[in-house]
């Protein structure tokens, strides 16, 4: 049986906590087989105590499917051009990509998560209806500042072009894409404080790659050129910003309209002032060390490290889906002062992102050869940077939404001071190491600063809203990690000499069937193994 959750949606109001579930495709309500398996849910983890949590679950699960596109549809696009136009064609690609992101990140100017952590205290608070006028000043904000971030970068377009040797199309593009990548982030925010994720998994995670792949492949076709690749990129956020504002209007549609307070933009302002750079901040972190590298190693190699941090980036995905759905709650509940409720959701979510992370970190970490194969047969030299990047990711996903608690309860100026450090040491490492030991000194840069940086986000969030995502449970995940490590190692060594696809799949398949054997036996906690155990044993109605 498929169960397709349709909708999932939290609205607080006062000190209560409502969640809805809305299934799609069903034949009925309580009746259909999708009733009835969600009332045995909801019998085993009750709405009183488990309401936030299945709400949150709900959201993350029902957008496995835009997740996997993501996946795919990246990966594939890497290597479509890698294939097409060379490594060094996917590195020229990968960089103009990258100015149009973390250009749109800053050019935001903070407008996104000041929209998720506005909508949801206001919704909190019973006043939806301020809901639209705080998204409207803030897409009026985004707008302004990513059009001369924008205007910026199309007049650096030909220094660039010539330090790549690209022609100018391919930054000019960039141009072009980065005010839809910041508008379209904002209205997504709007959207998530609203406590709906499923438009960012499918407008963002998966609409938008999925978009440039097909755009890429019908632009290839009439000229295989870089620029052509970028103007695909483009295309897809033109495209993802108009599906993100009708989703938008049409969920807030219903409001009753109130207006805004006299000093909204104000407001805005002070809140954005220290995530525009922060933004900016936080996306350079993960291409600092690229960008550095591109000064001392050839086009070929530096596309070679692209494609192994494009692959150490996969590892994250589950988390930012969690953190995207996780965030109002964290407003939301700040603000009304649950703290002990907000903790216990840390907690829970964090271990449960770690637990799911853990057999494709194994995979990673085992096989990164074949995994890197997938690009194409000169990939294979950045196994070594890929698993150093690796162990940065894992602090990363070990640490949970610890930077999206402190930009929801309003530190953004903390937040800023730890991505300001941050990029300094990640700078200064890569120019220390990357001349010496290339790519392997990069990798070494960068993971070095995210342990740096999440150990700080740790302490702050600790001291300052006195939570943190650790309990006794996490050494039960131990026992399934290691029995899965054990079975990748082994069915790797023994299909070594064979076809790298067969190797790479049957590792992949015998160590998540162990660790999920495992994990179900010997890695959930009490609580877990109870609401199992009552959804195994639910009564089961007659067939008619």
């Amino acid at each position: 049986m498929t169960v397709r959750w349709m909708r999932s949606r939290s609205t607080s109001v006062g000190s209560g906590t409502s969640s809805r579930f809305t299934s799609g495709g069903g034949r009925g309500a309580q009746g259909a087989p999708q009733g009835r398996f969600r009332a045995a849910i909801e019998a085993a983890l009750p709405k009183e105590r488990f309401g936030d949590h299945l709400t949150i679950l709900s959201g993350t699960g029902q957008n496995i499917v835009g997740l996997a596109i993501f996946v795919v549809a990246s990966l594939a696009t890497n290597v479509l051009i890698s294939r097409a136009l060379g490594a060094a064609a996917l590195g020229v690609v990968t960089l103009a990509t990258q100015i149009a992101f973390v250009g749109g990140a800053a050019a935001r100017f903070g407008m996104d998560m000041a929209a998720v952590r506005r909508v949801a205290i206001d919704v909190g608070r019973g006043e939806p209806g301020l809901a639209r006028p705080v998204v409207v000043r803030a897409v009026a904000i985004s707008a302004v500042a990513s059009a001369a971030v924008a205007l910026a970068v199309f007049v650096a377009t030909s220094p660039l072009a010539e330090g790549m040797g690209s022609a100018p199309l391919v930054f000019r593009a960039a141009a072009l894409a980065l005010p839809f990548v910041a508008l379209c982030q904002v209205y997504l925010g709007g959207t998530r404080g609203l406590k709906i994720m499923r438009h960012t998994l499918f407008i963002y995670w998966a609409g938008q790659p999925l978009a440039w792949i097909l755009l890429t492949v019908a632009g290839l076709a009439v000229s295989k050129s870089a620029g052509v690749s970028v103007v695909a990129y483009a295309g897809s956020w033109i495209l993802a910003t108009l599906a993100a504002w009708f989703v938008w209007e049409r969920e807030t549609a219903g409001f009753a309209p109130l207006p805004a307070g006299p000093h909204e933009v104000r407001e805005l302002l002070k809140y954005g002032a220290p995530r525009a750079p922060a933004a900016l901040l936080a996306q350079l972190l993960f291409w600092t060390d690229y960008f550095v590298l591109s000064f001392f190693v050839t086009p070929a190699q530096l596309g070679v490290y692209a494609a192994a941090v494009r692959v150490a980036q996969a590892l994250v995905l589950f988390l930012i889906a969690v953190n995207y759905m996780f965030s109002p709650f964290v407003a939301d509940l700040y603000a009304r002062g649950e703290r002990d409720r907000l903790d216990g959701l840390y907690k829970a979510l964090t271990r449960w992102v770690v637990a799911g992370t853990i057999p494709i970190l194994l995979l990673l970490l085992v096989v990164p050869g074949p995994v890197l194969q997938v690009f194409g047969g000169g990939f294979q030299s950045g196994t070594t940077p890929l698993r150093i990047l690796l162990i940065g990711q894992s602090v990363n996903v070990a640490t949970g939404s610890v930077g999206f608690i402190l930009i929801m309860v309003g530190r953004t100026g903390w937040d800023l001071t730890v991505y300001l450090n941050s990029f300094v040491l990640d700078l200064a490492l890569a120019f220390i190491l990357a001349p010496i030991l290339g790519a392997t000194g990069a990798a070494i840069a960068q993971t070095t600063t995210l342990v740096v940086s999440n150990g700080l986000r740790l302490y702050l969030v600790w001291r300052l809203v006195h939570i943190q995502p650790f309990n006794r449970h996490y050494v039960r995940l131990a026992i399934p990690a290691g029995t899965a490590a054990v079975t990748m190692v082994a069915v790797h060594l023994a299909l070594s000499h064979v076809w790298w696809p067969v190797d790479l799949v049957a590792t992949g398949i015998a160590g998540g069937l162990v660790y999920g054997a495992v994990l179900l036996i010997a890695g959930l906690t009490p609580t877990e193994r109870g609401a199992l155990t009552k959804l195994l044993r639910r009564p089961r109605s007659p067939t008619a």
